[in-house]
C-alpha cells in the first residue's frame, strides 16, 4: 500500500494562466488527470495539496476521489506543501511508503507510477530518472519514499527546496528507476514548456 502526495499549491506566475494545477490536459484539469494516474498506478490514496487559487482548483477540478489539504503558507515555497502532504500521508497510513508527485508534469502516468512502487525497497528513496541526451540518468519526479524516510525529508523541507536537500544529504539512500522513453520527466515552469500539454508530443501520436 502506497499513499500519494500531488504538490499542487503554486500560482504558475511566469505562465500567467492562474493555478497550473488548472492547466488543461486531455480535456480536463492537469491535477484531476494526474491524480486519476496516481491511483490507476496503485495508490491506495492521493493527497493533493493546494494553495494558490484553492477555491478556484476545487470547484474546476473533480477531486472527489482524493484527499485535499489547502497551504495556508504556500507562498513560502514547495517546502510547506511537502510538510503538508507528508503530514497528512502519515496521519492517514502511518506505516505506508509516500510517493511525491508534481502537479505540473504532464508526462507522469500509471507506467512510471507502478514502475516506482514495484522497485522499492525498505528503508530506501525511488526516484524517478530520465536519461539525457549524452546517456546519463538525471534524477527527477516522482519521489517514493519509505515512510521514516518521508517524515525525515519533510523535517527539512524549507523554501522551495522540498525534498532537494535531503536527498543531496543522503546520496546513498536513493536508487534511481529509469522512467522512459516515454517521458522526459519535464514539468511545467515557462510558457515554451505548454508545449509539454499535447499529449501526441508527450507519448507520440494515436494509433
Amino acid at each position: 500500500m502506497v499513499s500519494a502526495v500531488l504538490l499542487a499549491a503554486g500560482a504558475g506566475v511566469r505562465l500567467g494562466r492562474g493555478p497550473k494545477a488548472l492547466l488543461p490536459y486531455q480535456g480536463r484539469p492537469l491535477v484531476e488527470h494526474l491524480s486519476a494516474e496516481l491511483r490507476r498506478g496503485g495508490c491506495a490514496r492521493v493527497i493533493v495539496v493546494l494553495g494558490a487559487g484553492s477555491a478556484r482548483v476545487r470547484a474546476e477540478a473533480d477531486l472527489a476521489a482524493s484527499h485535499v489539504v489547502v497551504n495556508p503558507d504556500w507562498e513560502t515555497g514547495m517546502g510547506s506543501s511537502f510538510r503538508a502532504g507528508i503530514a497528512e500521508a502519515t496521519a492517514l497510513a502511518p506505516g505506508e511508503p509516500v510517493l511525491v508527485a508534481l502537479a505540473d508534469q504532464p508526462g507522469l502516468n500509471a507506467e512510471i507510477v507502478a514502475r516506482l512502487i514495484a522497485r522499492s525497497a525498505p528503508a530506501r528513496v525511488s526516484c524517478a530518472a530520465y536519461r539525457l541526451p549524452g546517456g546519463n540518468l538525471m534524477r527527477g519526479h516522482p519521489v517514493l519514499f519509505a515512510p521514516q524516510l518521508a517524515r525525515a525529508a519533510a523535517a527539512g523541507a524549507l523554501g522551495d527546496s522540498g525534498a532537494r536537500s535531503f536527498l543531496a544529504a543522503h546520496p546513498g539512500l536513493v536508487d534511481l528507476v529509469e522512467c522512459g522513453p516515454e517521458t522526459d520527466g519535464r514539468d511545467i515552469d515557462t510558457p515554451e514548456d505548454l508545449a509539454l500539454l499535447d499529449s501526441r508530443r508527450m507519448h507520440g501520436p494515436e494509433e
